[in-house]
């Protein structure tokens, strides 16, 4: 199994003074579980228990001191405590709040102790059923491989070296575009970049898909409140990837008969969930972003490898010059670009913005906003040429920042453009999508 940049986080906690028992934050089949266990690989001794058995369920929910609990571990996975430190990893662990709780106490109680918990729905668990120890533990969010990692997984790590040095990659422009396609059509699902890294066959990973869909399904409906909201997630899952990247109205979501309110509460599950996030504008182009709850916002996907499939548009990707921007009328490139953005940090609470115009602005809209050292950055994501970026002249008029980016299918270049209304100059950073991931490197050294 290829290595996750995660890894890298995890240790960063092992070897921090003020380390709290870990719990790792995302959808079901990232990688968490293969994450533990490579990271448990480390240690001295490595306990790993899954809370869907009842017998482990049993175990740490048993009524004992810290200490003796720790003991009983040992003896029931039949392992004699080796010198050294020691990994405690509790698996699916929304099955038990009472496990949950106990967290403060591995905190208090035995200090010494390394503990990773995952699970899916955490937060379901935490609203209804727990008491949940606030600040005794750290989180680690675990998204689905960024292209740098598929980069390394299908063997082509060296290349990476390159693209740090954005001023050579235009020599090998058409190869790096070439790469992103494909990370674009496979998407970041761990097992299915492995599949693919070891068969290099697009046809091969239908299976895997459809297995992933159906356990989402089959996994959100469990902490569904009612069956109005059961149904409405079916729904959403079943016919709403093709969504991916556009604004949307939730009441008749996507052409359906759901309510406005059935519909929230079902984007609010998968939200927890974390296959997905609604993203809200925000109207100012100064910082701090405020979301416009009110405003519509835009949905996208947790990865564009399952939004293709479900879409059916495989086929379209392999056949087409500029397939991210000729599907769905270039929306499909947001999805794509959103989802790099979440992999530039492991901030739990990130979220993506998108600028709107205030009242009057005749649909200006920057697609994407993102904050770099306390800047608002805007991204847009288009092809063409500079004077077409209306948008984007706009917001820089009343920004307080001097470069934006456009992120596109060409190669890398910058370019110094004055607004179309005269007011201001600013550096325009043309940014291929496979330097998405390089971002904050490039507009911190242009400007």
């Amino acid at each position: 199994m290829f290595r996750r940049e995660a890894l890298k986080q995890m240790m960063t906690w092992r070897d921090s003074l003020n380390r709290r028992p870990l719990i790792l934050r995302g959808a079901r089949q990232v990688g968490k579980t293969t994450l533990v266990n490579e990271f448990g690989k480390d240690f001295a001794n490595y306990l790993s228990f899954n809370l869907e058995r009842n017998t482990d369920k049993a175990l740490l929910e048993m009524d004992l001191p810290t200490d003796d609990l720790v003991n009983t571990m040992f003896v029931r996975k039949g392992m004699r405590k080796k010198s050294g430190p020691t990994l405690v990893f509790i698996d699916e662990i929304q099955n038990s709040p009472s496990a949950v709780a106990r967290l403060r106490y591995f905190f208090e109680d035995c200090p010494d102790l390394y503990v990773v918990a995952a699970g899916s729905l955490l937060e379901n668990v935490v609203d209804v059923k727990a008491s949940f120890p606030v600040g005794r533990v750290d989180f680690l969010p675990v998204r689905p491989c960024s292209f740098r990692e598929f980069v390394s997984a299908i063997g082509k790590e060296s290349q990476l070296a390159i693209m740090d040095r954005q001023e050579l990659t235009n020599a090998f422009h058409t190869e790096y575009m070439s790469l992103f396609n494909q990370y674009f059509l496979v998407g970041g699902m761990p097992e299915v970049v492995q599949h693919y890294a070891d068969n290099t066959d697009i046809i091969a990973l239908t299976p895997i898909y459809s297995r992933l869909i159906r356990a989402y399904m089959d996994d959100v409906e469990k902490y569904s409140r009612s069956n109005k909201t059961s149904e409405t997630v079916r729904y959403i899952i079943q016919n709403g990837w093709l969504q991916a990247g556009a604004t949307i109205t939730l009441g008749r979501f996507n052409g359906s008969e759901y309510q406005s309110r059935e519909v929230g509460e079902a984007f609010r599950l998968l939200q927890k969930a974390m296959l997905l996030e609604l993203v809200y504008p925000t109207v100012s182009a100064l910082p701090p972003v405020l979301p416009e709850a009110r405003r519509m916002p835009k949905l996208f996907w947790f990865d564009t490898g399952l939004v293709n499939y479900v879409g059916k548009v495989r086929k379209d990707i392999i056949g087409s010059e500029d397939a991210i921007f000729d599907l769905w009328k270039g929306r499909i490139a947001e999805q794509v670009v959103a989802q790099e953005l979440l992999t530039l940090n492991y901030d739990i609470n990130q979220k993506r913005a998108f600028w709107t115009k205030g009242k009057g602005g005749q649909g200006a809209e920057v697609d994407l906003l993102w904050m770099i050292d306390g800047d608002l950055l805007p991204i847009e994501v288009k092809a063409g040429h500079n004077s077409h970026l209306r948008s984007l002249h706009s917001f820089m008029d009343e920004s307080n920042i001097n470069v934006a980016v456009r992120v596109w299918s060409g190669p890398f270049s910058v370019d110094d453009v004055r607004t179309t209304e005269g007011r201001k100059n600013f550096r325009l950073i043309n940014l291929p999508f496979y330097l998405v991931g390089n971002i904050e490197q490039v507009v911190k050294r242009y400007a």
